[in-house]
């Protein structure tokens, strides 16, 4: 007989009802990349803060390892049923935020789900998708004012998203979806 796997059905059903819910905010997030990027570029990454949303909440909801990157990939797949072209750049960051918020609860060995833990890989998230898009989107043509701003919203936003997953996943381990 095979051993018990870590995600077992149930694990995966909640990593997928996440997955789900999260992608639909994340599909929204599709839709108004364009129109942020271009009526206000220094709020698109605050904006881009909503991916966070999977692998925080399942994280916190499960304290398990890999629980972040399957809740990530599902809600990727969500997101892409609701905003079809922006399919790879979701997939993408499903990897991204999926492998750097595992990426920090490994480092502590998956026995701290103190919530300082969640919040250096918002901070490092936040870092990441701040540079990326300051020189994708060329935003050094911008004014100083406009640079900073963007920098400071684009860290804050994973930050503040990270906050309200805690939220979520706290009301859903009140909820008993954690049962073991």
């Amino acid at each position: 007989m095979a051993p018990a796997s870590r995600l077992s059905t149930r694990v995966l059903l909640v990593c997928a009802a996440i997955g789900v819910a999260t992608g639909l905010l994340g599909g929204l997030e599709g839709w108004l990349a364009a129109p942020v990027v271009a009526a206000a570029p220094i709020l698109y990454g605050f904006v881009l803060g909503v991916h966070v949303l999977p692998g925080i909440i399942a994280q916190e909801t499960l304290r398990l390892p890999w629980v972040a990157l399957v809740s990530h990939l599902i809600a990727a797949l969500a997101s892409s049923a609701v905003a079809p072209p922006y399919t790879f750049r979701f997939l993408g960051t499903a990897l991204l935020f999926g492998a750097l918020q595992e990426g920090v609860a490994a480092l502590v060995r998956y026995r701290s789900w103190a919530p300082w833990r969640f919040f250096v890989s918002a901070v490092v998230i936040g870092v990441v998708v701040a540079l990326a898009v300051f020189f994708i989107a060329d935003l050094g043509a911008l004014p100083l004012w406009a640079q900073i701003t963007y920098l400071a919203l684009a860290v804050l936003g994973p930050v503040v998203w990270t906050a309200i997953g805690l939220g979520i996943g706290v009301g859903l381990r009140r909820a008993g979806v954690a049962r073991r």
